[in-house]
């Protein structure tokens, strides 16, 4: 198994407290790694060292196999970023903005420019100011930064902040493309559950500085449990029907009126015969299946999940 990134005990402490507690992070090459936490979970700080943007309390990272050090140029210059909120000369288009950037990098593919305009839908801005952008269409060029070299390993930090639902799918697209046409692996963060269900191949949950897990999409579908929720309002009667009459076992009180059914044998049909022939009143039954947000939900909750 090839790993374009490891950390190994990643910490930051700011003012005696400690942000990052002893991350150990395993990105696959070519693949998308879903960095996924709540707001202020730690999750912009990680991509900032990683960036080398700013410098680990302790801990290490390895970056294409090479350990990151103050002396890493080469290995930056490999990497495309967005982190927080991208800042460009106002005064520039977007053209000029990233024939700037190209300048920078020493990357002097002129065609490169209109094509990647064109992936992120500004290629028809010509000569409008940056100050003039929306904030949709600033994130839209700092994508286009980020990716217009073609870089190895892509780092985006809350990427669609300020798009629309159209220019969301547009950017979950473009991204699905770079991974798999151009092989690029891409770690993309998010506060956002559904975004990252649709896009990672893998997903990284940290909350309050700690990676908590790390387990592939595919792992994690395979774990995900069919269910079928009951409503009533006899709750107990109900719970004494199932077990007697039906007799289940693998069944969980959720709250006073609710109830989940995980025995796989029966159909809410079955169910609500039974239930009804006993003068049970039922309020909703469906079949559902366990979602990335309850998965996520019960980790930074502090439960234990088990897949």
């Amino acid at each position: 198994m090839s790993y374009i990134l490891k950390t190994n005990h990643l910490t930051k402490v700011f003012e005696g407290k400690e942000v990052v507690s002893s991350v150990n992070m395993n990105v696959q090459k070519g693949e998308i790694y879903g960095f996924l936490g709540p707001n202020g979970a730690g999750k912009t700080t990680v991509m900032k060292m990683i960036t080398n943007l700013i410098k680990p309390t302790n801990g290490e990272i390895e970056i294409f196999g090479e350990r990151l050090t103050d002396q890493s140029f080469e290995v930056l210059k490999r990497i495309g970023s967005i982190i927080e909120y991208p800042i460009f000369y106002d005064k520039l288009t977007a053209r000029e903005t990233l024939q700037l950037h190209c300048d920078y990098m020493g990357y002097y593919n002129q065609k490169e420019i209109e094509q990647v305009l064109d992936m992120v839908s500004l290629v028809n801005t010509g000569d409008k100011r940056v100050k003039e952008f929306s904030l949709g269409m600033k994130q839209r060029l700092g994508i286009a930064r980020a990716i217009i070299t073609k870089p190895e390993l892509l780092i985006l930090d809350e990427p669609i902040n300020g798009l629309d639902p159209q220019g969301i799918k547009e950017m979950r697209d473009l991204f699905r493309m770079l991974s798999k046409e151009y092989g690029i692996t891409i770690i993309v963060s998010s506060h956002i559950l559904g975004e990252i269900e649709q896009l990672a191949d893998t997903i990284g949950v940290i909350n309050n500085g700690k990676l908590i897990q790390e387990i592939s999409l595919e792992q994690l579908t395979r774990s995900q449990t069919d269910y079928i929720e009951l409503v009533v309002q006899d709750i107990q009667k109900t719970s004494f029907l199932l077990s007697e009459k039906l007799l289940l076992v693998n069944f969980k009180l959720v709250d006073d009126h609710c109830i989940r059914i995980y025995d796989s044998t029966l159909t809410p049909q079955m169910i609500s015969k039974v239930l009804y022939e006993h003068d049970i009143e039922i309020e909703a039954i469906s079949k559902k299946t366990s979602t990335l947000e309850e998965y996520f939900l019960k980790l930074v909750n502090g439960g234990v999940v088990n897949v």
